[in-house]
């Protein structure tokens, strides 16, 4: 029996070419690898104030009138804004109450 760390004759030995292509696809990977690790490593120190910053609060008062569904919620200083189902925006204060309703036109038709 033959010993697995010494080339037999029935291996093949690359040609040059072929062995500098598997080292320049070794080399493609690390760099690749390095990449990686660079990206993510520039992120995390990059943006510390995104992955701890605390979430916007609803204001505990704030209710939508009668009828009136929420479709989108956006937050301000001071101030909440509640796009409804039925076009219209409205605008409440950091105490909940209604500050201001405005009513979204409908887009020209053709």
């Amino acid at each position: 029996m033959s010993d697995p760390a010494t080339p037999d004759a029935s291996d093949p030995v690359l040609p040059p070419s072929l062995r500098l292509l598997k080292w320049l696809v070794i080399l493609l990977t690390l760099s690749m690898i390095g990449a990686v690790i660079t990206v993510v490593w520039l992120l995390v120190t990059r943006m510390p104030q995104s992955f701890g910053a605390p979430a916007p609060q609803v204001p505990a008062g704030l209710a939508l009138p009668e009828g009136k569904t929420a479709a989108a919620v956006t937050f301000g200083q001071g101030w909440t804004a509640v796009v409804t189902t039925d076009e219209h925006i409205l605008v409440f204060g950091a105490d909940g109450r209604l500050r201001q309703e405005v009513t979204i036109s409908p887009a020209p038709g053709p």
